[in-house]
């Protein structure tokens, strides 16, 4: 696995990055919009094969392909598991052409200034260690920012670039995530604060590192061009924060550069109950809108 040719694939590649990481929070939530209730398991360890079988059916997919689909991002539990007898990074890699990225965070810690940082990882050194030996190509760590407070999102930023430094000498690709809350009323101005934090740290990292940066879409058009053109930015993805995939592909194409890692709003339609041929119909409609929205700028 090559991972001159995995970099390359993700700074020129033509597409998206498929987000399939929920948590053990999310989890339910995601089953339940697929079609499978609460009352269809017993307990976290049949939650996670059904979440696991959910996105091994997206993967075997003919429509998930490294020709629109860039890269994935994985839970650790998927990480560990299997697609049709091949350990899942190395699937999506040998099988897709699909670049394997790891969700490292443990979840967010309570609010404070305005932010929801990321709880302490203790075993982050580990995992990295299984990740390089799983053939992950990077990872991504997600915390939040609810007001436009230049504290709180200086300590926000500032905990992600610490981390993010001890992701790189692991040998790993970070992806930084803090997340904006699409529905607070200073949006805007949280967004400008966060340009400004991001560039500084970014003007500060060595020659040699580079980082990937997911941010929420923006309320101005293009307000992260300069980090997208940034000398330390391997590229810039977009979450799409609990927009509809609609709306969502309709802020990413007026935003140049920028490409898609959508979660929800990539499995909108999907259901359990679907046939095969009904579940690639409608996946493969979504990774082309998603696609589409990806390569308008």
């Amino acid at each position: 696995m090559s991972n001159t040719e995995q970099a390359a694939r993700i700074r020129t590649g033509d597409g998206f990055i498929a987000a399939l990481d929920q948590s053990g929070g999310s989890t339910p939530k995601a089953l339940r919009l697929y079609g499978i209730g609460e009352d269809a398991y017993a307990g976290e360890a049949e939650m996670f094969d059904l979440i696991h079988e959910m996105r091994s059916r997206i993967i075997r997919s003919p429509a998930f392909t490294g020709d629109r689909i860039v890269g994935a991002i994985l839970f650790e539990m998927t990480m560990d598991r299997e697609v049709d007898g091949t350990p899942t990074a190395r699937y999506l890699w040998q099988e897709c052409g699909v670049v394997p990225f790891l969700k490292v965070d443990k979840g967010l810690a309570e609010e404070t200034d305005g932010v929801r940082l990321m709880k302490p990882m203790p075993g982050l050194q580990d995992l990295l260690v299984r990740a390089n030996a799983a053939g992950i190509f990077g990872t991504k760590m997600r915390s939040v920012i609810d007001a436009a407070n230049p504290e709180g999102i200086a300590a926000n930023v500032g905990q992600q670039f610490e981390i993010a430094g001890q992701i790189l000498d692991a040998g790993l690709v970070p992806i930084i995530e803090p997340e904006v809350t699409i529905s607070i009323a200073d949006k805007a101005a949280a967004e400008d604060i966060l340009l400004a934090e991001l560039t500084r740290h970014l003007d500060a990292l060595p020659a040699d590192r580079e980082v990937m940066l997911k941010l929420s879409l923006p309320e101005t058009a293009n307000l992260y061009k300069p980090l997208i053109d940034h000398d330390r930015v391997m590229r810039v993805v977009a979450l799409s924060g609990g927009y509809s995939r609609e709306e969502a592909n309709a802020r990413l194409a007026r935003n140049a550069g920028m490409i898609a890692s959508f979660s929800r709003a990539l499995t909108e339609g999907l259901s359990a109950q679907q046939s095969d041929a009904e579940f690639d119909r409608v996946l493969d409609a979504s990774i082309q809108s998603i696609y589409e929205a990806s390569v308008a700028g």
